[in-house]
């Protein structure tokens, strides 16, 4: 029996946790929730599923929104006066890593954003196996979350990141040549640039394969998702980003694949279901038996893959670009994305406005002009002084480069 920590409950992947939880009773006990508390309905039907001891909520003025909704769910579930039992209720903006913290066996943080940072560092500090769907919180802090891991404490949760920790284990770090993480391509492969200028928010949510949160489905949409997965592979594998490529797979059957030495390819495969990822994170380093369907081939089937469109789709580069850089420049790229994903979706920039606004605002971080034929290089700032990058990484240096980020952003996206 694993105790386990659900942040970000009510979202995709932590509504996902719950359904393996669920489907496992005598394998995992939910000790503590975490959510936004936008969803106080939901909420509720998971405290009173679950019976966690502990709900931590981001937002105080919900705390009597959920107390109502449990009284409400207890009523629609004909439970006799006095049966129902409120637990501890906590509330506020850092409530989240308090929960992180609290003693468990494993810590899903399924929280979307930077907002994830700290509650990442609090569950390694806490010693709990962390399953992290928060890939931002990696991507941003780099070296200080991988030097707060102990060996086997930090499991990924991403499809891709799961893949290749499956296939890595067929051979020795010095065995492994290249890692390749695959993307569906998302709605507007084989589009061009000049196509996608005018789409809308809606065309970016229809993702052919996952249903995810906003922020996550248009990010797979500009790819901005694919080179944040890049940066995370990166970090959790220790391959140079030199040697991680990106394929595009449309049918997302193949999840990723690990090149060795020897001219051998292992592919992790199964149907695009993300309670088999999730799963295996709660497990780890063992398996849930029955946790998804694996492959039917007994039918005739097709798998293909395509090269990256790097002039269509700038966002892998960009990424590879702030990798490289290291320090502050990821923490620019993630805060100035989740801006642009805003202003899009609020009507103020175009699609394309998203990546080419990112690429500004990481150059003027890093006092560089945009080279030339890069996508929005005629619109960008070409500032000579670094804006702030470092490249000692603290959480306060991070979190600066965060709000310096969101703020440049913000006043970019107002002044298109």
């Amino acid at each position: 029996m694993r105790d386990v920590v659900v942040l970000g409950s009510t979202g995709s992947i932590g509504t996902q946790a719950l359904e393996v939880i669920a489907e496992n009773p005598g394998r995992f006990r939910v000790s503590v929730l975490a959510a936004g508390g936008t969803r106080p309905k939901l909420l509720a039907e998971q405290v009173l599923e679950f019976g966690p001891r502990l709900v931590a909520l981001t937002q105080a003025s919900a705390v009597q929104d959920l107390q109502l909704a449990l009284y409400a769910e207890a009523s629609r579930r004909g439970w006799a006066e006095g049966k129902l039992t409120l637990p501890k209720i906590i509330a506020g903006p850092d409530v989240a890593t308090e929960a992180a913290a609290e003693p468990a066996d494993v810590v899903l943080n399924g929280i979307t954003g930077s907002a994830g940072l700290r509650p990442t560092l609090a569950a390694l500090a806490a010693g709990s196996t962390l399953a992290l769907a928060n890939k931002e919180s990696l991507v941003i802090g780099g070296a200080l979350v991988t030097g707060a891991a102990k060996p086997g404490q930090l499991v990924a949760v991403d499809s891709e990141h799961s893949a290749l920790a499956q296939c890595l284990r067929a051979g020795r770090a010095e065995e492994v040549d290249r890692l390749i993480v695959t993307a569906s391509g998302g709605p507007f492969r084989g589009w061009t640039r000049e196509q996608m200028r005018d789409v809308t928010p809606e065309q970016a949510l229809a993702h052919p394969t996952w249903d995810m949160g906003r922020v996550i489905t248009t990010n797979s949409a500009t790819l901005v998702n694919k080179a944040l997965e890049v940066l995370e592979a990166h970090l959790l594998y220790g391959i140079d980003l030199d040697r991680i490529d990106v394929v595009v797979h449309p049918q997302s059957m193949v999840h990723s694949m690990v090149q060795y030495v020897d001219g051998s390819t292992l592919a992790q495969c199964s149907p695009p279901d993300m309670k088999l990822p999730i799963a295996l994170a709660l497990t780890w380093p063992d398996r849930l038996p029955g946790a998804a369907r694996p492959c039917d081939w007994t039918q005739a089937t097709s798998w293909t893959f395509e090269p990256l469109d790097d002039a269509a789709f700038p966002a892998v580069e960009l990424g590879k670009r702030a990798g490289r850089a290291g320090g502050t420049a990821t923490a620019v790229y993630n805060a100035a994305n989740e801006v642009c994903v805003d202003a899009f979706h609020e009507g103020r920039i175009s699609f394309t406005d998203i990546v080419d606004i990112v690429a500004d605002i990481l150059a003027e971080h890093l006092g560089e002009a945009r080279p030339a034929g890069d996508p929005g290089a005629d619109v960008g700032s070409s500032v000579a002084a670094p804006a702030g990058f470092t490249d000692h990484v603290t959480v306060e240096t991070v979190l600066a480069a965060d709000g310096w980020a969101r703020q440049r952003a913000g006043e970019e996206c107002y002044r298109r």
